[in-house]
């Protein structure tokens, strides 16, 4: 049995069909965006997409076969894969040294000491002695002469800027 309605009331109810189902069919093929799955932001030509349940982040462009996402490198995976191969390589080693060389430990006291009190160098480090030789009267003259020399020029040079800026009086 038909019903009969107003036009107006039969647009209205169309509208709310096609509403109805429009609204169905856009929560069936929408991404996973609006129960807070991805959250997308704009970059460049494409946008970057941000996995909140993995945190995986991925870029999204469009290209001429169609928009695709491809993963960006995850450094932090990275940093905690090179970590975790550093600590197993240390484990490693200490375990090496510990097979290698007895426990440093013993239950002996150390002997008591003055720590302020230098040791006595061994024999071998006695016997060296290092002597610098001072310089010689004669070589003290050479250096004193030297200086003098320089002095002299120094001061001839002043002058003679000096003179150079007064215009030749002095």
């Amino acid at each position: 049995m038909p019903i009969a309605m107003s036009p107006s009331k039969l647009s209205i109810a169309i509208a709310a069909i096609l509403i109805a189902s429009g609204g169905a069919a856009i929560a069936q093929t929408a991404p996973d965006t609006e129960n807070g799955r991805y959250a997308l932001s704009p970059a460049g030509d494409g946008f970057l997409r941000l996995d909140t349940r993995t945190c995986a982040v991925s870029t999204c462009t469009n290209s001429s076969a169609g928009w695709a996402c491809y993963m960006v490198p995850d450094e932090r995976a990275a940093l905690d894969a090179e970590i975790g191969r550093l600590q197993a390589d240390n484990d490693k080693l200490k375990g090496e040294l510990a097979a290698r060389a007895p426990s440093a430990k013993t239950d002996e006291a150390l002997p008591k000491s003055d720590s302020l009190k230098k040791p006595e160098p061994k024999s071998a480090e006695g016997e060296r002695k290092i002597e610098i030789p001072l310089p010689s009267d004669r070589d003290m003259d050479r250096m004193m002469s030297f200086v003098e020399r320089a002095w002299r020029r120094l001061i001839e040079m002043a002058n003679r800027v000096q003179r150079d800026i007064n215009g030749g009086k002095i």
